[in-house]
């Protein structure tokens, strides 16, 4: 699984978004900074593990005084009424697509980056990597905001069976020079445009590294659903078919018989490297959820992992 390929020294890479995150074989002081509290740190040379997180929804909240007085009384008859759940979102008609596949071998400089940002469907999806040596790519990146069009098979979501996507990325790469090939990726669900406000974040800065990974995103209703019904109109089925998951099921299914699983954002990796990689991955919603899950390591490892959030496409009333 490790590497054989020749190196050669030679000169920096360029600068970017990612080297600013992250220097040479870890990231920098600044950013180490923000987990400054974490008890757990791994100082083995070689590990072999995999990693699941599959994550839903919870918190709480306490006030004080008259401003909290008036605060929690608003936030009470939110309680009465519908969650701030975010049903799927309706596609635009005059749907957007984009699509890039290429196949890289060979040495010397290397500076990539794609980037996707759509408020429609509440999709933010940055990707770069930067380094100088010996690199074998395969990368393919689709998006569209008519999820129909878009179908994939990925192991963690849909019992691994055909499912409709906005955005995936499918990269194989293989990398190996004296200066470090440093990296990162973020994909999030924004919030404020309709999104359930999650995102996964991977950074590296590796001298050696073989992957294999997928990242997927889905956020929309089916752009033709089954039996005639209307884009528009599934939001409010949704909420009548409340907790009849087989009905939720069938009004998330396309006519083309595929099940669009929206909301959905994560991250599939396969990865063996000598160097430092990372992930980040963080839920908030305010007032009352806030989750985060970080690993970060620094030597010879080989890491299997999936990160995963799903929110059900259903608003749900709940009573103080």
């Amino acid at each position: 699984f490790f590497f054989s390929s020749r190196r050669r020294h030679t000169r920096s890479s360029l600068v970017s978004w990612a080297r600013r995150c992250v220097q040479e074989t870890g990231i920098n002081a600044e950013y180490m900074g923000q987990f400054k509290d974490r008890t757990q740190s791994e100082k083995v040379s070689t590990l072999k593990g995999q990693t699941i997180c599959c994550i839903n929804i919870g918190g709480e909240c306490s006030m004080k005084g008259v401003v909290g007085i008036v605060v929690l009384a608003i936030a009470l008859m939110g309680l009465c009424g519908p969650v701030m759940a975010n049903p799927p979102i309706v596609p635009p008609v005059q749907y957007e697509q984009f699509c890039e596949a290429h196949k890289v071998s060979g040495t010397g400089i290397i500076d990539v980056s794609t980037s996707v940002i759509d408020k429609k469907i509440a999709l933010e999806y940055f990707n770069t990597m930067n380094g100088d040596g010996d690199l074998e790519l395969d990368q393919e990146t689709a998006y569209s905001q008519n999820a129909d069009k878009l179908r994939r098979n990925v192991s963690s979501v849909n019992g691994g069976n055909e499912s409709a996507l906005n955005l995936i990325q499918n990269t194989k790469l293989t990398y190996a020079g004296e200066t470090p090939l440093t990296g990162g990726k973020l994909l999030n669900s924004k919030a404020f445009y309709g999104g359930i406000g999650a995102n996964v974040q991977e950074l590296y800065s590796v001298n050696e590294m073989e992957q294999d990974q997928t990242a997927f995103f889905s956020s929309t209703t089916p752009y033709e659903p089954a039996n005639g019904v209307k884009p528009e109109d599934l939001p409010g089925m949704l909420k009548s078919a409340g907790r009849d998951t087989a009905l939720v099921e069938d009004l998330m299914t396309a006519d083309n018989g595929v099940y669009n699983p929206a909301h959905l954002i994560g991250l599939e990796t396969k990865n063996s490297f000598n160097g430092t990689w990372g992930t980040d991955a963080t839920w908030h919603k305010i007032f009352y959820k806030d989750i985060k899950a970080h690993e970060m390591f620094t030597g010879v490892f080989e890491a299997e992992k999936t990160i995963k959030f799903h929110e059900n496409p259903v608003p749900e009333r709940i009573r103080a």
